[in-house]
């Protein structure tokens, strides 16, 4: 890739959920086109192998649920690279899964709704205030076709990344005379390894509904992403993207 193909050179990315997944692909993606990646995720000892897979990579240990942990991670991020200019939060756990609500436990719920609905709060909170001191900033937040559509057996996730979609919509009306947006992407199946943990009947019931009749892949997950968050998308904020093969209808 040539200099000038670097859209992102110059520009700070923070990416969520980074040791594993879409956050560590998209977060490697973002370093090959010009990039300074920052990674965070709760997993220790498997964020800093991750981070070593990408030239340049710095990483930062935090639960995105614990208000506290994120904010000294951002002031972290902010005071050593004097700003910010892109923010991904790919965390997210299934919880509860192949299972009807009644046989969900609150506090199981709990759990869910505190990673995928609180830290998506608090990472855009965080993201928006260090955003604002230059007036730009690309934030891109993780929703789910289970949040427009609803997955049977899985309540706690379908319900959680429902108002991940209704934040990012809010946020981004919020600031929509900015320079900073903020939108979010609904995958359908994304083979993972968060969707090979899962029960085989949930897999099987969510690739039938897809009309490709296959789960997406990562690049195809990054392609999007990177161009949700470069200065391309300058007239696109508050918006859900759809990544679902045709399945999404609304």
């Amino acid at each position: 890739m040539s200099g000038s193909d670097k859209r992102f050179s110059g520009q700070v990315a923070v990416v969520t959920g980074a040791a594993e997944g879409i956050g560590l692909h998209l977060a490697a993606r973002l370093a090959g086109e010009g990039a300074r990646v920052v990674l965070i995720d709760r997993q220790a000892e498997l964020l800093e192998g991750s981070a070593a897979e990408i030239s340049g990579a710095t990483w930062k240990v935090a639960d995105i649920s614990d208000d506290a942990a994120l904010c000294a991670a951002f002031e972290s991020i902010a005071g050593e690279y004097g700003r910010i200019d892109i923010v991904v939060n790919c965390a997210g756990i299934v919880g509860p899964n192949a299972r009807r609500v009644t046989e969900v436990e609150v506090d199981e719920f709990d759990e869910v709704y505190a990673v995928n609905l609180r830290g998506s709060f608090l990472v855009t909170k965080y993201a928006l205030r260090h955003m604002q001191e230059r007036n730009y900033g690309r934030i891109l937040l993780f929703a789910s076709i289970a949040g427009k559509e609803g997955n049977a057996g899985m309540c706690a996730y379908s319900a959680t990344k429902s108002g991940v979609i209704g934040l990012a919509k809010s946020a981004g009306k919020d600031f929509a005379e900015t320079g900073i947006t903020v939108n979010a992407i609904a995958p359908a199946v994304i083979r993972t390894g968060m969707v090979e943990a899962l029960d085989q009947w949930q897999v099987d019931y969510m690739t039938e509904k897809i009309p490709m009749k296959r789960c997406g892949t990562l690049d195809e997950v990054a392609a999007l992403a990177c161009w949700i968050v470069s200065q391309e998308a300058s007239f696109t904020t508050g918006a859900v993207f759809d990544l679902s093969g045709g399945r999404a209808t609304y």
